[in-house]
């Protein structure tokens, strides 16, 4: 679905690189989450793919064609979620989308539908003037699946959204991965891209310094130990097994055996953790 060699891009009158030598791929289906702190290059990559910025210097390759190649069709074919969300401000969500709808000569999703799947469906006949910031991301989530893209390029989609209206923007990417669409995720939340990403890539001063699966960087980084904590003598105590040779291990079957188990659990690396590791820098 993608393929990118060798992406380059300096901003004019900039001395550095904003991006440096890029190589990366994605498959049909495949979630990649781009992770890095603000100004690391993840912003300028996801413009580069969707056609914002030119005189990159590599190859990108999408839908099998050059990127340079494409022209208006282009966007007939992707979806685009930008991090600040731009609409009009005087006219309703309803209005917005429909007005964005008659700009596709393919066939699109119903308006209506889609406030209602991002929770505005009582809101839809209202000024965006007065949405507050997460409705306006919510309407901008919205806007970018109504032509039924097949790339969809999502930055820090979940910004300004309270816990519930999280976990439905998680469920509807789930979604959209099942009816095979292709997820380009640009964020610095770690927790988002480990729920939802096939792979992850870190990236800091316009490099990636590793990308992979974020099982397999867990599994990599993390400790090969599991931890229980349990019931004392009147507090609560915590001992630590390697699992080499768990099931072998007679004294870890006792404490099982004989103690009030609160927790038990494998001692994984989270991303941020990898992150900090590898890279040497903070997401912030």
């Amino acid at each position: 679905m993608i393929e990118v060699r060798n992406l380059s891009f300096h901003y004019p009158g900039n001395n550095h690189q904003a991006l440096d030598s890029l190589n990366f791929a994605v498959n049909k289906g495949e979630i990649i989450g781009f992770l890095g702190p603000s100004g690391a290059g993840k912003s300028t990559t996801q413009k580069i793919l969707i056609g914002l910025l030119k005189g990159y210097r590599g190859q990108v390759t999408i839908f099998d064609k050059d990127l340079t190649a494409w022209g208006a069709d282009y966007y007939q074919r992707i979806g685009v979620s930008f991090e600040s969300p731009n609409h009009y401000r005087k006219l309703t969500a309803l209005e917005n989308l429909n007005f964005f709808r008659s700009l596709y000569s393919s066939e699109t999703e119903e308006p209506k539908e889609l406030l209602a799947m991002v929770g505005l469906a009582e809101d839809s006949n209202t000024r965006v003037a007065h949405f507050s910031k997460g409705m306006q991301m919510r309407l901008n989530f919205a806007r970018a699946l109504l032509n039924r893209p097949e790339l969809v390029f999502l930055d820090e989609p979940t910004s300004g959204l309270d816990p519930i209206n999280v976990r439905n923007i998680i469920n509807i990417i789930r979604q959209l991965q099942e009816e095979g669409r292709t997820i380009f995720l640009t964020t610095h939340n770690m927790a988002l891209a480990d729920e939802l990403c096939d792979q992850v890539a870190f990236i800091v001063d316009g490099q990636i310094s590793l990308i992979d699966s974020p099982r397999e960087l867990k599994i990599r980084y993390g400790q090969r130990i599991v931890k229980i904590e349990y019931q004392g003598e009147g507090k609560v105590e915590q001992q630590e097994f390697s699992l080499e040779g768990l099931g072998n291990n007679e004294e870890f079957y006792q404490l099982l055996r004989q103690k009030s188990i609160d927790t038990i659990h494998t001692q994984e690396a989270t991303l941020e953790d990898i992150f900090i590791k590898v890279t040497g820098r903070n997401l912030r």
